[in-house]
């Protein structure tokens, strides 16, 4: 492309502009934001004063259910209250494969923040591997809006900068295991005191939630902030 390319064109939508929506739609805005964080913060502050697992999970869905409750009541989207619903279920199904297994009552807890270690290498690795092999998922966003899935991929421009993109999106996850793998395993072989553990694992399920996720974000914001590539440089077929 030549440099004429990158100058912004009045009443032409950027690449740039598209990803911030497409970005800010799949996180909700603020209220998706409260929506996922608030069943976590509760969960956390009820089970760190009470050590009550089974009412910190309660609590914890119900707030979740009420948010939902809301939107339904609104007619608004569902999807971010569900999220954290799921996210929530999935908490509670290894709680209770570890009471299956004879865990106490701080293997269940630790138990609890599993998914999400999971989760988190599994979303960093499927995204990396989308980068190296040339396709990044953050390209898909563009493609969404252009009509064709697949025909961003010709121009490099928007390759590299969706790879730029995506990168991004990898570092909150990466941190998120870097960070809490090595206190869940130490809990877990009781190399660090399980209760310990725990207690640090639930403050960094909120310190490493969305802070991170919004400073990634604003990071992504300031490289979307340096370009203006028109989305009709984006070929079709």
């Amino acid at each position: 492309m030549n440099e004429a390319t990158h100058q912004p064109v009045a009443g032409v939508e950027t690449v740039e502009s598209v990803v911030r929506s497409q970005l800010g739609k799949a996180l909700g805005g603020r209220r998706g934001m409260v929506e996922a964080a608030v069943p976590t913060l509760l969960f956390t502050i009820v089970w760190l004063s009470t050590k009550q697992l089974q009412t910190a999970l309660v609590v914890s869905v119900a707030a979740a259910v009420l948010l939902l409750a809301v939107r339904l009541v609104q007619r608004s989207t569902v999807q971010f209250c569900v999220n954290a619903l799921f996210g929530i279920g999935m908490g509670w199904l290894f709680v209770t494969l570890s009471a299956r297994n004879g865990g106490s009552a701080d293997d269940q807890a630790l138990a609890y923040f599993l998914p999400g270690l999971l989760y988190n290498g599994g979303y960093a690795v499927v995204l990396s591997l989308t980068v190296l092999v040339g396709w990044p998922l953050v390209g898909f966003m563009v493609g969404s809006v252009t009509g064709d899935a697949t025909a961003w991929h010709a121009d490099k421009q928007v390759v590299r900068l969706s790879g730029t993109l995506t990168w991004l999106l990898v570092v909150p996850c990466l941190l998120r295991v870097v960070v809490q793998g090595p206190i869940w395993i130490g809990g877990y072989t009781d190399t660090i005191p399980v209760d310990t553990a725990i207690a640090v694992l639930a403050v960094l399920k909120i310190a490493l939630g969305w802070p991170l996720q919004l400073a990634a974000l604003a990071a992504m914001m300031w490289v979307l902030g340096r370009n203006h590539t028109p989305v009709e440089s984006v070929p079709r077929s």
